[in-house]
C-alpha cells in the first residue's frame, strides 16, 4: 500500500490581481509561498507552455498538514477554456459564507451547498457543515480502479456512479464521478499532486508501466529557484487526469511556509508588463 499524502490542485489562472482578491478575501486563505521561473518546467507544471510563468501556494494552513491549492500563472496568457473534467472543491467554513455575503460575491444553491466560482471559473462547493475526515473534495470522472490499486489509495464509499477516496481517514477525500460522457480537458486542465516516499516512487512507475498504463514524465528532479530539488513522476489516468507523485522528504523542505509570500506575489504582480506590451502590439495575449 502507498504511503500518500495529499497534497494540492493546481488550477491555472489569468488574472493574479483578481484571484488574489477571491482567495485572500473571499475564501480566507494564505499565501504560503510564490515562486516565479523565466522558463516553462521540464515536468510541465505550467501546462504546454515554455515561457516565464510563476506559482503560488494558497490555503488555510502549513502543506505539511494541509490540502492547498496551486495558481499557475504564465505570462501572456490570460483565460483558458473549462474542460467537463473537474467539478469543484468542497470547503466546510461559515466564515467564508459569511466573507461572500459581505462582499456581495455572487453564490448559487445546489444540493445543500453555495456555490462560489473563482474569477477563472473554477467552482468551490461551501458547506457550513462539518466535513469528515477532509477539507476539500476533488470531483472528476469514475475509474476507481486505477486510483486504488495502482495508486494505492482506500476506498471509503462507492456505488455504481461515484467512489470516495483518500490515503488516510485525516486526509482530503478524492471524489470520482462517472459524468456519463467523454472526459473533456480543454486548456484549463488542472493536476492533482500526492506524496510518497522517495522510495516508493520508482515502484510505482514500474506498476504503472507493467499495466500499460501512461507516464507523462518519467522520474524526474524538479528545481526551484533558491529552494530544495525534488523527485516527481508525473501520470494519467486512463480519463487524462494528471497525477503527480512528489518525494515526500524533499517536497517538506521545499513547502515549508515563506514568511515573504505575499510580498512576492504582490511585487512580481506589480512588475508584471505583459498586458502592456501586448496592448502596445495590438494584439490580444494567448489563451
Amino acid at each position: 500500500m502507498v504511503k500518500g499524502r495529499a497534497l494540492h490542485f493546481v488550477f491555472k489562472i489569468g488574472n493574479r490581481i483578481d484571484n488574489a482578491k477571491f482567495y485572500r478575501d473571499i475564501l480566507g486563505m494564505k499565501y504560503l509561498r510564490h515562486e516565479e521561473f523565466d522558463e516553462g518546467c521540464k515536468a510541465s507544471c505550467n501546462g504546454p507552455y515554455d515561457g516565464k510563468w510563476s506559482k503560488s501556494m494558497v490555503g488555510y494552513g502549513p502543506e505539511d498538514n494541509y490540502f492547498v491549492v496551486e495558481l499557475t500563472y504564465n505570462y501572456g496568457i490570460d483565460s483558458y477554456k473549462l474542460g467537463n473534467d473537474f467539478r469543484g472543491i468542497t470547503i466546510s467554513s461559515p466564515t467564508v459564507l459569511s466573507n461572500a455575503k459581505n462582499a456581495g460575491y455572487p453564490m448559487k444553491q445546489e444540493n445543500g451547498y453555495s456555490i462560489l466560482e473563482s474569477p477563472d471559473g473554477y467552482k468551490f462547493y461551501i458547506s457550513s457543515e462539518p466535513v469528515t475526515g477532509a477539507m476539500c473534495q476533488n470531483f472528476l470522472n469514475l475509474n476507481a480502479d486505477y486510483w486504488t490499486r495502482l495508486c494505492g489509495m482506500k476506498v471509503y464509499s462507492q456505488d455504481s456512479k461515484s467512489a470516495l477516496l483518500s490515503f488516510d481517514d485525516n486526509q482530503c477525500k478524492l471524489e470520482l464521478v462517472d459524468i456519463g460522457q467523454p472526459v473533456d480537458h480543454a486548456t484549463a486542465f488542472g493536476r492533482i499532486a500526492f506524496s510518497c516516499p522517495a522510495e516508493e516512487q520508482p515502484k510505482i512507475q514500474r506498476a504503472m508501466e507493467d499495466a500499460g498504463q501512461k507516464i507523462l514524465n518519467p522520474l524526474l528532479s524538479l528545481d526551484t529557484p533558491g529552494k530544495a530539488t525534488v523527485q516527481v513522476v508525473i501520470l494519467a489516468d486512463p480519463d487524462g487526469h494528471e497525477i503527480c507523485f512528489v518525494c515526500d522528504e524533499g517536497f517538506r523542505v521545499l513547502s515549508q511556509i515563506d514568511p515573504k509570500a505575499d510580498q512576492l506575489h504582490d511585487e512580481a504582480v506589480k512588475n508584471d508588463k505583459s498586458s502592456e506590451w501586448f496592448a502596445k502590439k495590438g494584439l490580444a495575449k494567448g489563451n
